[in-house]
């Protein structure tokens, strides 16, 4: 057996790369559009600078990696030029650099300052996505990078309260997130929110995140025209809405106040779940080949997600969640056991998966003091 080594992203129909970055731009497009309508300031200048340094990044970065050697004669500036980019910088690194410059627009707050933006956006496509070796081979997704980069820099520098004709000031000063229960009380922000302002996105957080409706329809588009793998995306949502649904439960049998139903709509509302779901984790440079690894990423993705936000530090983690789920991606697609059959060894990994976090999760709130009344 003869064993060819390819970039991703690996097409298996009659698609191009570029279709592929097209629709996902297409799809990004209500999001990016709704929030320039809302913060039209803030995702303009953070949109700006976001397309200028990655792609200038990336046009940098195949500059210099495609140097013309020395041989001892003298060349002008164009033949250099030439040399390092003529057939090498093609619209597929446009396209790839703008696509992670407008997912990390949409991830980051509005009021995000310039600096933690520039540094994020930086970090996002030299540490992401160029030091692996540029287009088609980062482990990473690059925006999701940038994003992490940045909070974790900048801490309580990376955001301030932005008020809009939108989302109002009083909506500001309830809690920087709705997810702003996990600290110092388990559901203190719960009762807050209601779910219609939750799918509204009448709450505040990052640029493009809080809009439901918009990201569900980049989803739809997607699905259609076959840019997103809904293996990826089903495993995902249905297996943190299981995960929901068992703290809900947990949290009931403590206090009969809280709704089950209610707390996993909530947490499914809340945060980015649907748009790192519908735009990140589907990234086909860093999602697995074969459709069992893609069911088994799409649960990684969503038990770092949920343990994350229960029990860590921080009250969001899907950024941290993709990242975790992304070094799982290699290991998935090892050649010497990913392959396109289901057996039974992925079936139990799969109930794995689902079974041992669910008694985690349900165990750690009824019996472990996760949750305070």
């Amino acid at each position: 057996m003869t064993i060819v080594k390819e970039n991703a992203p690996h097409i298996r129909r009659k698609a191009s790369v570029t279709r592929m970055m097209v629709d996902v731009l297409i799809a990004l497009a209500p999001t990016l559009v709704f929030a320039i309508a809302v913060y039209p300031l803030q995702a303009s200048y953070t949109l700006l600078i976001s397309l200028f340094i990655m792609i200038g990044s990336e046009f940098v970065y195949v500059g210099l990696r495609n140097m013309l050697p020395k041989d001892d004669k003298k060349h002008s500036f164009k033949e250099r030029f030439n040399y390092a980019y003529k057939g090498k910088f093609n619209r597929n690194n446009v396209l790839t650099a703008s696509i992670s410059a407008v997912i990390y627009t949409l991830i980051m707050p509005a009021g995000a300052p310039i600096y933690a933006i520039i540094v994020g956006a930086f970090a996002g496509i030299i540490i992401g996505k160029l030091v692996f070796g540029g287009l088609g081979s980062n482990i990473f997704n690059p925006a999701a990078v940038g994003m992490v980069f940045a909070k974790l820099c900048f801490g309580s520098q990376y955001v301030t309260d932005v008020p809009t004709w939108y989302c109002s000031m009083n909506d500001l000063g309830v809690s920087a997130t709705p997810l702003g229960y996990i600290n110092g009380g388990f559901l203190s922000n719960y009762n807050n929110y209601s779910l219609s302002n939750l799918f509204l996105g009448q709450i505040p957080g990052t640029l493009g995140e809080v809009y439901k409706v918009t990201i569900l329809v980049g989803l739809v588009y997607l699905l259609i025209r076959r840019s997103a793998d809904f293996r990826i995306v089903l495993s995902y949502l249905g297996a943190f809405a299981l995960f929901s649904l068992t703290a809900g439960l947990a949290v009931y049998a403590l206090d009969s106040s809280v709704n089950p139903f209610t707390f996993t709509l909530y947490s499914i509302l809340s945060g980015g779940v649907l748009f790192g779901a519908v735009f990140m984790l589907t990234d086909p440079v860093t999602s697995p080949i074969n459709s069992p690894s893609r069911w088994i990423y799409g649960l990684i993705a969503a038990v770092s997600t949920v343990f994350i936000r229960l029990f860590a530090a921080l009250p969001e983690g899907v950024g941290f969640s993709i990242l975790i789920a992304n070094m799982f991606a290699v290991v998935l697609d090892h050649y010497e056991w990913s392959n396109p059959r289901y057996t039974w060894k992925k079936f139990l990994a799969m109930g794995l998966l689902i079974v041992i976090p669910v008694a985690i999760i349900f165990l750690s709130i009824r019996f472990g003091g996760v949750y305070h009344v």
